[in-house]
């Protein structure tokens, strides 16, 4: 079993870092700090699958969980970052069962998907069921077009939970990305979303973005929770640090905690 894995079967919450740049530190302090997970993400971070890659191998001994936020469900990348020791991926802008189909197919070899045989750590080992068995597969609903099928997608057969983009879902239901978590319509939509994955068997997910708004979502019975970027983090301890130095107030704006 995965540390992912792991963490899921024992904890009601996973709490998650998100790394968005090819930095060593970042995934150690989340390590450090007590966090079940690392998100790393290639679809909007400054990350290619080859940095993930050098950055997984770091974390070979910690014990944390990872997880990658792919750019798409195309198979080669998606192999590649298993093939260098990843616990799973999130797939993002899922809108229907063929497309969270697509994202399972990705992590399965044949018969079963068509991922591509080629382990890249000898730790893994080279058994085919194996490699495959150890995935998690989340497809990531935030579009309204995906919450209006979230029960066709929840019914996909290899998948481990659903994962909320608060942003592009409110962005796709005529709002702001910030006003993702103050308007009514979204927050039933997310809502909505949790209900079914729970009703189906499924993981939620969800990107917080910081560690209140993961409290609150987590006392809605959200399981897997990522709290802040590594860059996030860093502004907010560095803020904290010059206000108690200068007594000056510290800096309140977060960065962008909705992805």
């Amino acid at each position: 079993m995965t540390p992912l894995a792991a963490a899921l079967a024992a904890n009601r919450q996973v709490w998650g870092g998100w790394v968005v740049g090819p930095t060593t530190a970042g995934p150690q302090t989340f390590a450090q700090t007590g966090y079940d997970y690392v998100g790393f993400d290639i679809q909007h971070g400054y990350l290619s699958d080859a940095d993930v890659a050098v950055l997984l191998r770091g974390l070979e001994h910690v014990g944390i969980g990872t997880v990658v936020r792919m750019a798409s469900p195309a198979s080669a990348p998606i192999g590649r970052v298993l093939d260098a020791g990843a616990d799973g991926v999130i797939v993002p802008m899922v809108e229907n069962a063929r497309q969270a189909a697509e994202a399972v197919a990705a992590t399965r070899y044949a018969p079963r998907g068509v991922r591509s045989f080629g382990p890249l750590r000898a730790d893994l080992g080279v058994d085919p069921a194996a490699l495959q068995a150890r995935v998690s597969v989340f497809a990531m609903v935030e579009t309204a077009a995906g919450a209006a099928a979230i029960d066709e997608i929840c019914a996909v057969d290899g998948l481990t939970g659903i994962y909320i983009g608060p942003a592009d879902l409110a962005i796709s239901q005529g709002y702001a990305p910030d006003q993702a978590w103050n308007e009514p319509r979204v927050r039933d939509t997310m809502t909505a979303i949790h209900h079914a994955a729970t009703a189906a068997g499924l993981i939620s997910g969800v990107h917080a973005g910081t560690g209140s708004l993961g409290k609150q979502l987590a006392e809605k019975g959200f399981r897997m929770i990522t709290l802040a970027s590594e860059s996030q983090a860093l502004r907010r301890g560095a803020a904290a640090h010059l206000a108690e130095a200068t007594d000056r107030a510290p800096e309140r704006n977060s960065g962008n905690a909705y992805q």
